[in-house]
This record gives C-alpha cells, sequence and structure tokens, in this order.
C-alpha cells in the first residue's frame, strides 16, 4: 500500500521513513443517523447548566474545531471564538477555561486510548467499567466509546458548561456528586418531544422516554464528532496512498525531515502524529492553570495531576496535528498563535520560554481578571521548577528546513473534510439560539 516507498528522494537502500496511509477501517464504526441526533445535542445549548452554551461554542467547526483562543470564555461569555466577549453583570464569567480548547479531528480513531491535555480519561479497568476518568466508579453505565466519554465532562465543569452553584441545578448537583448532574441533564432532554422521539427512533433498547439515559445522549454526542471530525483526505492522505505527486517539493522535504533528521516523529508518530504519550516542553504558564485543590499557588502540572508522580510533573499529551494549521493558538494553554513559533518552541524550548511574552497568546481582555492572568509567569519558583522540566533537547535547523516543516504541516489539511458533512444545524429541538 505504501507507494511512497519508492521515493526518488531515498536510496534503495534506506527504509521508507512514512507510517502506512490511514484506513476506514482505523477507525471506529458510527451510525450516520445516530450522527444526525448527536448534531443536534453538540450544538444544542439544552445542555448546559443556564441553557447558553453548547458543545459547539468551544469547539466551532468555523475555527477548527477548536475556538480560536489560548484560553477560552465559557459559561457566562457572549458570541463566538475569538470575538467572544467575557459578559458582564452577574452573569459574567469568573474564570478563563485553564487550558485551550483541544481539536476535535480524527478522535475516532482506533488508536486513541487516552483524551484531555493530561489524560484523565483512558481505557483502563481500574474501576471495572473500562474507564479511568474523573468520576471513578461512578461513570455511568452503557457508553459506547472514549468520545462519549469524554463528553460527559464539560456538562459537570463549573466554568465550562455547568454555571455556578447559585445560578441552576445542574451546578449545585456537580457540588454534591459528580454524577447527580447527569439525570438532571438527561431529564431536560427526554422530555423534549422532539428528542424524546428522535432517540426512541434511533436506539433499538428504547421504548418510552423514561428509558433514554445519559448514555444514550453522550454516545449521540460522539457519533456526530467522530463522522464530523474525521478528516483523512489531505495532501499527505493522498501521498501515502501512493500520489507522489500529491505533496510539492518543498512539502516532500518538510515530511522528509519531520519523519527524519528533525526527530518530530519521535513523539508526533504515525499518520496522526501522536505517540499517545505526555512529555514536557516547557510552555510558559499563566491563566488558572488546572491547580490541584492542596496547591499554595496558581499553576498546572498536568499528568501530574492525574497521576501523582512526580516523575509527569509538566507533562501534557502529544496531540495529533491534523489539519493543526487550522488549530491555533498552540500547546496546552495556547502559548503560541504562530505555527512557526511552535515548531521554533520545539527546536530549543529553553531559549523560547525565556524570551517568551504575554503578547504571544490570544487572551480576550478580561478586566477583573487581568491582575491574576499573568501570577503563575511571573512567579520565580514556578518558573524555576517549570525550567528543569523538558524532554526535548535542543535541534538545530535552518530557516530553510523550518519553512519546509512548516509547508509538511500544511499539508496535514484536509480538503472536503474540513468543510464538515452535517455542519452547523439551522435549529435545535429545544428552540435555544445557536451560537
Amino acid at each position: 500500500m505504501i507507494a511512497c516507498a519508492g521515493l526518488v528522494a531515498f536510496a534503495p537502500a534506506h527504509a521508507n521513513p512514512f507510517p502506512p496511509a490511514l484506513q476506514s477501517s482505523d477507525f471506529l464504526d458510527f451510525d450516520d443517523d445516530l450522527a444526525k441526533l448527536g448534531q443536534l445535542l453538540f450544538f444544542d445549548p439544552i445542555l448546559s447548566g443556564n441553557r447558553n452554551i453548547s458543545c459547539a461554542t468551544c469547539h466551532s467547526p468555523d475555527h477548527g474545531s477548536s475556538d480560536g483562543l489560548s484560553l477560552g470564555i465559557g459559561e457566562g461569555g457572549v458570541g463566538l471564538g475569538p470575538k467572544r466577549s467575557p459578559g458582564q453583570g452577574a452573569s459574567r464569567i469568573r474564570k478563563r477555561i485553564p487550558r485551550n480548547a483541544p481539536a476535535l479531528w480524527n478522535l475516532g480513531a482506533r488508536q486513541f486510548k487516552t483524551l484531555f491535555h493530561d489524560g484523565r480519561v483512558s481505557h483502563s479497568d481500574i474501576y471495572d467499567n473500562g474507564f479511568s476518568t474523573p468520576a471513578q466508579e461512578w461513570l455511568p453505565e452503557g457508553l459506547d466509546n472514549l468520545l462519549a466519554v469524554q463528553a460527559l465532562f464539560p456538562l459537570t465543569a463549573q466554568f465550562e458548561m455547568a454555571g455556578d452553584p447559585l445560578e441552576n441545578e445542574i451546578a449545585g448537583a456537580a457540588y454534591d456528586r459528580i454524577d447527580a448532574v447527569w439525570p438532571i441533564v438527561t431529564k431536560r432532554v427526554r422530555t423534549n418531544p422532539e428528542y424524546a422521539g428522535m432517540l426512541i427512533a434511533a436506539y433499538d433498547d428504547l421504548d418510552d422516554p423514561l428509558d433514554i439515559s445519559i448514555a444514550h445522549i453522550v454516545n449521540a454526542i460522539a457519533a456526530f464528532e467522530a463522522l464530523e471530525f474525521q478528516s483523512i483526505d489531505s495532501p499527505f492522505d493522498a501521498f501515502l496512498a501512493g500520489d507522489l505527486d500529491a505533496l510539492n517539493d518543498e512539502q516532500r522535504a518538510g515530511a522528509e525531515l519531520f519523519y527524519g533528521k528533525a526527530g518530530c516523529s519521535d513523539c508526533h508518530a504515525g499518520a496522526l502524529q501522536t505517540d499517545h504519550e505526555f512529555h514536557a516542553l516547557m510552555l510558559p504558564h499563566f491563566g488558572p492553570g488546572r491547580t490541584r485543590r492542596w496547591d499554595t499557588i496558581v499553576r498546572d502540572v498536568g499528568r501530574m495531576g492525574v497521576s501523582d508522580r512526580l516523575q509527569d510533573a509538566y507533562r501534557f499529551r502529544t496531540p495529533s496535528l491534523r489539519n493543526v494549521a487550522l488549530t491555533a493558538p498552540y500547546g496546552h494553554n495556547g502559548a503560541y498563535m504562530s505555527l512557526e513559533a511552535m515548531v521554533r518552541h520545539h527546536l530549543n524550548p529553553r531559549a523560547s520560554f525565556e524570551a517568551w511574552s504575554p503578547d504571544q497568546a490570544r487572551l480576550p481582555a478580561v478586566a477583573w481578571l487581568a491582575a491574576s492572568d499573568f501570577l503563575p509567569f511571573e512567579d520565580k519558583r514556578e518558573r524555576a521548577r517549570l525550567a528543569r522540566r523538558a524532554d526535548l533537547a535542543p535541534q538545530q535547523l535552518s530557516d530553510a528546513e523550518i519553512e519546509q516543516i512548516l509547508a509538511f504541516l500544511h499539508a496535514l489539511t484536509g480538503r472536503e473534510s474540513i468543510e464538515g458533512r452535517l455542519g452547523r444545524p439551522d435549529r435545535v429541538p429545544s428552540g435555544l439560539e445557536i451560537d
């Protein structure tokens, strides 16, 4: 299948450095009709505590399945993408979203076993339910896959979709126990006649609205996400499938660097460009972080916050790079707006860390948060701890080679797939406004 093994750029004795082309069999199977139901739920604010934000607000098709912000503006904000404002009055935001909204491209691939920047949702038998999650043994039954599992947790997060406990019963339930949220969300959906009818039609095990569970809802959302954001029609995919003219000379040179001399594929491995592991990149800290409840300072220790292992401090999951040119800002906290700046950071993390300035991030002004936005960045002791953790050795590449790698990264952008298959619905059954 790998016709690119005959590339003239390599002598016959050299092994082909490129991964196999992705096939439809590399992805989980999802039902098209279920995806259409999931599309409505994905765009419907009915799932949020105050009925004012949807999954699509922070994972917008207009912004590469993210939101175009370094740190998102969640519950209480107004608008979409980089133009989203923090709201005003009693409903204004109280905190930025701690991390950059991750892109959703190709998360329906079978090889994904871990999700979120810190890997807090993963396949595991630790709780006898097939997954390791913040819900531990309270995870609901009937979840089809990892994508469905991850869809549960924004619903419970105060600053993402739940809202303040004084504002609605969903947020109040989240402060009781995490699994108290999902029956309330489910009731909202199943008592909507249109949703109830669609869910009963979509699932063989449903005969009555009272039988609808949160699993039916998030399984549908997962089907939509997997089908809508599957992207395997980039120039690089065509190249891997045997069309040696799909990449121009600069893109091909960049691919050879990426999977060869530059060592990018040591972490960004395979056709999806991820090893699914966790690495410390010495990215500068800012924003609220995911500060652990016993921390005395604002910070984000990454994977360590899940594993409690010191060796995991400041490590974050390697993202897939599909459609990476569409998903700025970059890094677990969106530290860089420029793809070139992010590439250069990888080549010399320490120098980039020391030279970084707040104007390289995209943070809409929030007057009441301004004094705290960069406290972690200004904390000398935290900076010193962060500076001791870097898994990447400096690399020497010329400006021309960097341009070639950037050209290759742009060749990972899908063609027709980025336009979406179902897109944005004209309306949702709740009758609420779509962002």
